[in-house]
């Protein structure tokens, strides 16, 4: 049965990141309030907890699942390098609405999906999605809906949504608004941005300078 803590109050909310980061140790799926949008999430290093992620939203592994770090130090372990631009971009929105696809460390045991090579990641600027990551460590993280559906700014919301398949929710209160993070592919010789999100690309070209932007948007929580 799932477990629903009202992260408001303090003493759920010491009970509540206790119980989520044992059920995620377990393999389980948790939902957790972040700075855009509520967002469900398992160990990313637990591969049948990320089948069961995609399985819980209805989505295929053709879109694999971001990843959500609690420190900078985690997130430069996950992947190869930053590239020229990474480090300027953490340092300047993280943590932040702003995802950064990299070239994943090839020597991780992780399926995160047909990610072909890549990994999503952002460190999110919410105190709850913070401690809980600090327990953890790295999380695969999606939006909190079913695929196609609306994403979900309430804990409510998402348990409408995703009812058992998810064993802890976390209720931080409604999100301020509904949308996700800007994402922003450092893969290729130019930033390329591949979804416009709650980082105004406007603010990554003070940092970086040319930012290419006729890619399709992602579709991606």
């Amino acid at each position: 049965m799932s477990r629903r803590y009202d992260c408001t109050d303090t003493e759920q909310r010491a009970a509540g990141l206790t119980d989520a980061a044992s059920a995620v140790r377990r393999g389980e799926l948790v939902v957790l309030p972040t700075d855009t949008v509520y967002g469900i999430g398992a160990d990313a290093f637990t591969p049948a907890a990320v089948t069961s992620l995609l399985s819980a939203k209805g989505r295929g592994r053709d879109m694999p699942v971001p990843v959500l770090v609690g420190t900078v130090r985690a997130a430069t372990a996950l992947v190869e390098n930053l590239g020229p631009y990474g480090q300027d971009l953490i340092d300047s929105f993280w943590p932040g609405p702003l995802t950064l696809i990299c070239r994943a460390n090839r020597s991780l045991s992780w399926d995160l999906g047909d990610a072909k090579g890549t990994v999503a990641l952002r460190m999110p600027l919410h105190p709850i999605a913070l401690d809980l990551l600090k327990e953890t460590g790295p999380m695969a993280v999606s939006s909190a809906n079913r695929s196609g559906a609306p994403p979900a700014t309430t804990a409510a919301d998402a348990e409408g949504q995703l009812g058992e398949s998810v064993a802890v929710y976390l209720d931080g209160g409604p999100c301020a608004d509904d949308v996700p993070s800007t994402i922003l592919d450092l893969t290729t010789a130019v930033p390329r941005l591949l979804r416009q999100g709650a980082l105004p690309v406007g603010k990554i070209r003070g940092v970086i300078g040319y930012v290419a932007t006729d890619a399709e948007p992602d579709s991606a929580g």
